[in-house]
């Protein structure tokens, strides 16, 4: 899956590199910030090459997989990127339009989140995740869609084996069985990143029947949800903030014969991991435990994250896993 033909071009390529850091950041909870602060570089040198105003260059793959420690991957989708661009290549009919640094929403836009809440269900082979996320537009311009991303990682002790995993067992489409709406409405959705262990996905303010964008002053729920198998999840949930958030919830659910306990910890753009200042509260009910944790007006990039441990059951191998 994702294998790069002789007919992947630079620019394809060079999204490929972008993503691929994107997705490590995302595994391993580094802001652009932290990850700049790490290589020795300008944090707008980290943000450029994300948006595709920088290209890559070997310097900045070298001390991106080191900083990440992303067992090479990101120093591979670099060799493809020179690959690419030293490939001969047709000259084009015409000349290419200029690249625009990306947007996630239309200018003019400014989308804060008045209230996000998140389930995760376990029940004892698959996840399921129910994220439902009240939207306010204030800005000046409709809101036509919203980016939602998954990055797992299935060793991260040992990214070199877990890169392996995934290459030989993907996520795919199929499994995921995304779903999601907006005002009763089946929402369309388009794939802007699709790797072995990273997805991205813009939800559509539309579909068939027609649209329905989010506008100025307007607020509206949107929900949506995916399954991934406990053998490419793991143990852990973890929560970026990236709009301002008024309130933000997690609810963890899991089979009570698993003797579940869980404990979260949070890190900001200025400081490292550290416990959550209140406790996950714990309840039962029909055969689940359930772990319920609420912070209100949460700092923008912060990141929350909570762990488990079946303390009853068969011992499995540790995995990990990240959806937003």
């Amino acid at each position: 899956m994702n294998a790069h033909s002789e007919e992947t071009t630079v620019e394809q390529a060079a999204e490929d590199f972008a993503a691929e850091v994107a997705r490590w950041r995302e595994v391993r909870g580094m802001p652009k910030r932290a990850l700049a602060q790490a290589m020795g570089f300008d944090p707008s040198h980290v943000s450029h090459m994300g948006s595709g105003r920088t290209k890559p260059t070997e310097e900045f793959a070298r001390l991106a997989d080191k900083a990440l420690n992303a067992g090479k991957a990101i120093w591979r989708r670099w060799c493809d990127y020179e690959q690419a661009r030293h490939r001969g290549r047709r000259p084009p009919t015409a000349s290419p339009a200029p690249r625009r640094s990306e947007q996630p929403y239309a200018t003019g836009s400014a989308l804060v989140v008045e209230h996000d809440a998140a389930h995760l269900k376990y029940d004892g082979h698959s996840y399921r995740l129910t994220m439902r996320r009240l939207l306010r537009n204030t800005g000046s311009e409709p809101v036509t869609r919203y980016l939602i991303r998954v990055a797992v990682d299935r060793y991260p002790g040992d990214p070199e084996r877990s890169n392996a995993h995934y290459r030989a067992h993907p996520l795919t489409w199929e499994e995921l069985d995304l779903t999601a709406t907006c005002r009763g409405e089946a929402m369309r959705w388009q794939v802007k990143h699709d790797r072995d262990a990273f997805k991205e996905v813009w939800l559509v303010f539309d579909n068939e029947h027609g649209r329905f964008p989010l506008y100025p002053d307007e607020s509206v729920w949107i929900e949506y949800a995916y399954t991934v198998g406990d053998d490419k999840w793991g143990n852990w949930f973890q929560r970026a903030v990236r709009l301002p958030t008024e309130q933000l919830e997690v609810q963890l659910a899991f089979p009570v014969a698993l003797d579940p306990v869980v404990w979260g910890t949070e890190a900001s753009m200025t400081a490292e991991a550290s416990p959550l200042r209140t406790p996950p509260l714990r309840s039962e009910d029909g055969g689940l435990r359930q772990f319920t944790w609420i912070t209100a007006a949460p700092a923008l990039h912060a990141r929350y994250r909570l762990e488990w441990r079946f303390r009853a059951g068969p011992e499995r191998e540790t995995d990990q896993g990240e959806f937003r």
